[in-house]
Formats: structure tokens, C-alpha cells, sequence
């Protein structure tokens, strides 16, 4: 009998540390709406809530390529950079070459998956690692986007492109969250029905036994990294799209959101964990807290002390994850 009362505690103890990240958005919410009632009520302001999935596109898409990654024990910390130089790119190509907005849109998120590509071939091949090869990568970007934009905000005012961000389905559901709707789908068959996200699983786990079980670890390192380089290029064609423009700094506030959403979303740094509505909820868990203390009147350093507190409490989450898991 005891040992049943245990085993359920055990049980118990592991579901809501693998769904935590909901439990945590479900208790946001309660505490806004009581505070804030005529705010956060969701039966008078619905639009709030239809909002926030709009908020959280853009980084939502970035977040579920780095996830992919982490699940690997690895981390990509080139998201940003990635997203900034391939929107730059594009932007460049159609109004200085009048490259079609098309072709130019089309490069955009070509490019994301080619830098992705390189960052993989120089881990995987080289045996760089991961944290200190996608962080220099992404300084080298940074210089690059700088050198680009020339430290000025360029502008695009084409329709077909700015589309993307600004539009509507019946004038009532973004295009953005379209997007960051479908992304979501297709990386949870990725992750759950395929050979691609099993392997990714396997290798996240136990590298050497993935190798030995006929895994080419190799292949599977550099498809993460080129996944991941491809959902930057894609995040940054929807926020330019969305701003109509880029500039210096493009992009550069989502740099610790979106290993925060992915971690807090459960999505282990051990590498082998991790869930798609994991991070699903991880992202909306973070936009929200986001908005609310901006309803709040929040300044935005306070904003800024939240997000890291976020981050800390996702890492000790992990910590806890990773000892119950070796407990079993």
C-alpha cells in the first residue's frame, strides 16, 4: 500500500513538473484577472487573449528552431543574428537589385537555413562547441547587419511583403498567427512522427548509444542547426514584414526570450526532453507575463528583471526535471 501511495506521488510529481509550464500560465492568468479584473476578464476582453498568439508569432517560430537544438544538448546562440542579416539580405536584394519581393522573401528565409547550415557542418564536423560557436556566429552578424543598415532603419513599403505581418484572414485572424499556428503543427509531427525527431530524441539522450543504434549523429546535428536557421529566417521575414522595416537592433530583444520559453516549456539542457506543447506554452507563458506588467504600467527594466527571473526559474525547473529523471 505504500509503496502504491508512492509510486502515485512519484507519478504525481512528474506530470506536473512535465506540464508545469501550463500550471504556471493557468495561475498567471487567475492572478491577472483577480488584480485586473476589467482587463484580464476573458468574457469582456477577449481581444486580449486573441492578441497575445500575435505577440508571441514571431517568436514563437524562432523558439521552436532552437528548442531543436537544445534537445540535441546543444543550444544555438545565433537565432538573432541569423534572422537580422537574412531580412537585411532580402530586403537589400528587392530594393537595390529589384529582385522580386517573391524571390527576395523566398531568400530570406533560403539564407536562414544556410547560415543554420554552416553553424551544424562546423559543430558537427569540426567538433566545435555549440555555445561558443553559434555565440561567435552571431557577433559576426550583428557586425554585418551594422555594416548593412549602416546604423540607419530601412524601410519597405511593398504590399506583397509587408503582407506577411500586417494581414488579415476576414480581417479578423493575422497572417502571423497563421504561420506561427502551422509552424507549431508541422515541428510536433516532426518531433513525434518521424524518423528525423526520433533520432533527435535518441542523440539528445545518449549520443554514443545513437551512434551505435545505426544513428548518423552527424547528419542529425547539422539538420537541427539547419532547422533551426530556417525558422530564424522565417521569424525574421515576419517581424520585418510586421515593422516594415529593420535597422541595427533588429530582432535583438528576443536573444534570452526564446531560450527562456523553450527551457521554462520543458525542453531540457541535458538534451533528449522535451515537448512541442511544451514550448508552445512557454512562449505564451512568457508573452503574457510580458503584457501584463505592461497593463500594469510596468517600466520596462522591471519588464526586463521579470524575463530573467523567468529564465532562472525555468533552469531550476530543468535542475529538478533532470533529478527526478535519474531517480527513476
Amino acid at each position: 500500500m505504500k509503496e502504491s501511495k508512492k509510486l502515485n506521488m512519484e507519478n504525481l510529481k512528474k506530470n506536473l513538473i512535465d506540464n508545469i509550464v501550463w500550471v504556471l500560465l493557468l495561475i498567471g492568468v487567475i492572478v491577472f484577472i483577480i488584480l485586473r479584473p476589467a482587463y484580464f476578464n476573458p468574457f469582456t476582453n477577449f481581444n486580449l487573449y486573441l492578441n497575445i498568439p500575435m505577440q508571441a508569432s514571431v517568436m514563437g517560430v524562432m523558439t521552436i528552431g532552437l528548442a531543436g537544438t537544445i534537445l540535441l544538448g546543444d543550444i544555438d546562440l545565433s537565432c538573432v543574428g541569423i534572422m537580422a542579416v537574412s531580412a537585411a539580405t532580402g530586403i537589400l536584394l528587392y530594393k537595390q537589385n529589384h529582385v522580386p519581393v517573391v524571390i527576395a522573401m523566398l531568400i530570406i528565409i533560403l539564407m536562414g537555413g544556410f547560415i543554420g547550415f554552416i553553424n551544424g557542418v562546423l559543430i558537427a564536423k569540426l567538433k566545435t562547441v555549440a555555445l561558443i560557436e553559434t555565440l561567435a556566429m552571431n557577433t559576426t552578424l550583428a557586425g554585418v547587419v551594422l555594416a548593412i543598415t549602416r546604423g540607419r532603419t530601412i524601410t519597405i513599403n511593398e504590399r506583397a511583403y509587408t503582407v506577411v505581418g500586417q494581414g488579415k484572414i476576414a480581417d479578423t485572424i493575422q497572417y502571423l498567427v497563421i504561420i506561427f499556428i502551422l509552424i507549431y503543427v508541422l515541428m510536433y509531427f516532426v518531433w513525434n512522427r518521424t524518423p528525423l525527431g526520433r533520432s533527435l530524441f535518441a542523440v539528445g539522450g545518449n549520443p554514443e548509444c545513437a551512434r551505435v543504434s545505426g544513428i548518423n549523429v552527424d547528419r542529425i546535428r547539422i539538420a537541427a542547426f539547419t532547422i533551426s536557421g530556417v525558422m530564424a529566417g522565417l521569424a525574421g521575414l515576419m517581424l520585418s514584414s510586421k515593422m516594415g522595416s529593420i535597422n541595427s537592433v533588429f530582432g535583438s530583444s528576443y536573444s534570452m526570450d526564446i531560450i527562456a520559453a523553450a527551457v521554462i516549456g520543458g525542453t531540457s539542457l541535458s538534451g533528449g526532453i522535451g515537448k512541442v506543447s511544451g514550448v508552445l506554452g512557454g512562449v505564451l507563458l512568457l508573452n503574457f507575463v510580458q503584457v501584463g506588467l505592461q497593463v500594469f504600467g510596468m517600466d520596462s527594466y522591471y519588464v526586463q528583471a521579470a524575463t530573467g527571473l523567468i529564465i532562472l526559474l525555468a533552469v531550476l525547473i530543468d535542475s529538478f526535471r533532470i533529478r527526478l529523471a535519474n531517480k527513476e
